[in-house]
């Protein structure tokens, strides 16, 4: 017959429990006030319930005239059984029993924070009066893991009081400067008076009325400019009932970092959780910055961050809505304001309309892109222009546009997001046709020179081939005279003219890190397909490409055809490689010899006088 060993309790090491809280839980020693504060709150709320009573947090920091902290309150106090059931069990969050309320009472929820106060000192006594009748009591916790229990004074009122005296490295975290600092950082909203004494007497109130919370608009405002550093562009309500979340979003008056993430400063029944929750509203939502306090919401262990739940992410879901409401209105009812709204939060709104059919409608007339004919608003580009032609790239814009036609208007959809929001205009406007625009495709529409000269471009297309070696020539007729040769490639081309340029600009490392890139792209490449292709396009209306054409073979001849391709790349924002710069110096020396030998004064003739 087998026996059962009797169970037998842990065994809990005070000390690595603090040092678990100071190094891994807690952000630092300095969240202390705010255990203390949410433990004076959560006394006092319970005293309201039990007889209407309580109201008030009074903070003694250390001082040259006591080395004592002292922070009182006139909560519900305790019982010589509650001192035992709250603050000799570890880790036990026991005060909805205690104090007979629901646990959403309470800010305090995970029985560890009056721990906290061990980051600061060795020794912590705890004096307490219960509203309940029952006598005073005085609780003495060490950080060695023992505490006392007794009788207290028979003249401690009711409600609670916690004593400190800092260890030397703490004793400046509970100065007077120290105190106010922390307790208007956490407790200014508080629903409680909580002040602090001075050194040379009296007191200061660190608790207000939260502005954000209220309807004075004048309040809201100067909240925001606090908060933004700057006069707010508008100012949003929030509500969340669910969660019962209310609060702010402010939006910003300039555009934010490219890599920057919307944050909120959050409140829990007015104690300030962080001032930078990142989770709290959509990534989208990066152009406003709220303030919002609830009761619904859960804190980690820490009380520095939310926990990721349900509750979160009805609230998140809510909160965008209402920013994306406050946008929708403004485009309705005041377009001029929704102007300089889309000026400043361009780029956020092309990300929003992607995923957001309705606010799409309303939006994308407003936003704006780059053409060749200058930045044209949306609702601009689908009047004049139809279709709607789109080059994808910006490396393809800048080819296509050297030969697009007079009068037409193609758009630069390389910038963030232009690209899909060109693709998204028929679904916004019904009548709109989006075209887009391939290099090679405009070049094979250019019209030939004329017949009567196409012995003449013919030749000129082969000696220009010679001339190059590695590009293909073709000769067509732009609109444009002034432009002389236009290079065009594809991708792939372009993607080698990048790392030919990375490579020669790099060290040794980098250019072999170049090297097995482009060795892997070109064993990835079907053999079958044909090998990239450049061209060089001339522009037969151009005098100069006409001129050539007339130039017999020779030093004159091939330089003016590699000097034309050496502008046509820089005209098109191509990197020049090694190759093409030696080409260029190459092109200019021969041309230089050129004109000097035929300013040279010939020599006389033999015998002449």
């Amino acid at each position: 017959m087998s026996s059962q060993a009797p169970a037998q309790q842990f065994q809990v090491d005070l000390r690595g429990v603090i040092d678990l809280l100071s190094r891994h839980i807690y952000s630092g020693p300095r969240v202390f006030l705010r255990e203390l504060l949410q433990n004076a709150v959560d006394a006092i709320a319970a005293r309201r319930e039990a007889d209407g009573g309580g109201g008030r947090v009074r903070i003694t920091p250390v001082s040259a005239a006591s080395e004592e902290f002292v922070l009182r309150d006139d909560g519900v106090g305790l019982t010589p059984e509650d001192v035992a059931d709250l603050l000799a069990t570890v880790g036990r969050s026991s005060k909805r029993d205690v104090f007979d309320l629901p646990r959403s009472d309470f800010l305090g929820q995970f029985g560890i924070g009056m721990l906290s106060c061990f980051m600061v000192c060795d020794d912590i006594v705890i004096r307490s009066r219960s509203a309940h009748g029952a006598d005073p009591v005085e609780w003495v916790g060490h950080a060695d893991g023992t505490f006392e229990v007794r009788p207290g004074a028979a003249d401690i009122p009711v409600g609670t009081s916690v004593h400190l005296r800092p260890r030397g490295e703490s004793r400046s975290l509970l100065s007077t400067a120290t105190v106010v600092e922390l307790a208007e950082t956490f407790g200014r909203y508080l629903p409680v008076t909580v002040s602090v004494d001075l050194p040379a007497g009296g007191e200061t109130i660190v608790t207000a009325t939260p502005p954000f919370l209220g309807d004075d608009r004048e309040e809201q405002a100067a909240y925001g400019r606090e908060l933004l550093g700057a006069e707010p562009l508008a100012i949003i309500p929030l509500s969340v009932p669910a969660t019962q979340t209310r609060g702010l979003a402010f939006v910003l008056p300039f555009a934010p970092a490219s890599t920057a993430r919307q944050s909120t400063r959050v409140y829990l029944q007015r104690m300030l959780l962080t001032e930078r929750a990142e989770d709290l509203l959509p990534d989208w939502a990066f152009f406003v910055r709220a303030v919002v306090d609830s009761a619904g919401l859960h804190p980690t262990a820490s009380r520095e961050a939310l926990v990721d739940d349900d509750a979160l992410e009805q609230t998140r879901t809510e909160l965008g809505d209402a920013v994306r409401r406050w946008i929708l209105d403004l485009a309705l009812s005041d377009p001029l304001r929704l102007a300089q709204f889309v000026g400043v939060h361009e780029v956020a709104l092309k990300s929003l309309v992607r995923h957001d059919d309705e606010l799409a409608r309303f939006i994308v007339p407003w936003l704006s892109v780059e053409t060749n004919v200058g930045r044209l608003r949306i609702d601009d580009l689908v009047r004049r222009s139809s279709p709607v032609r789109c080059a994808e790239t910006v490396e393809a814009f800048r080819q296509v546009v050297s030969v697009a036609p007079t009068g037409t208007t193609l758009v630069n959809g390389g910038y963030l997001y232009d690209d899909e929001l060109i693709r998204l205009l028929p679904e916004v406007f019904p009548d709109v046709r989006v075209e887009a625009v391939d290099v090679v495709d405009e070049i094979d529409r250019l019209a030939p020179p004329p017949l009567d000269a196409r012995a003449t471009v013919v030749s000129l297309e082969n000696r220009a081939r010679a001339a190059l070696a590695t590009v293909d020539v073709v000769a067509r007729s732009f609109e444009r005279p002034e432009a002389a040769a236009l290079f065009v490639a594809d991708p792939e081309v372009l993607r080698a003219l990048d790392r030919g340029r990375a490579r020669s600009a790099g060290g040794a490392l980098w250019a072999g890190v170049l090297d097995r890139a482009e060795r892997a792209s070109t064993r990835g490449r079907d053999e079958k397909q044909d090998a990239p292709s450049s061209r060089l396009c001339l522009n037969w209306t151009n005098p100069t490409v006409q001129r050539l054409a007339h130039t017999p073979d020779g030093r004159a001849f091939t330089a003016g055809v590699q000097v034309l391709y050496v502008q046509a790349l820089l005209a098109g924002h191509h990197p020049l490689g090694t190759a093409d710069r030696a080409l260029m110096s190459s092109a200019l020396a021969d041309l230089v010899d050129l004109a000097a030998e035929a300013t040279s004064p010939r020599p006389a003739p033999e015998g002449s006088a």
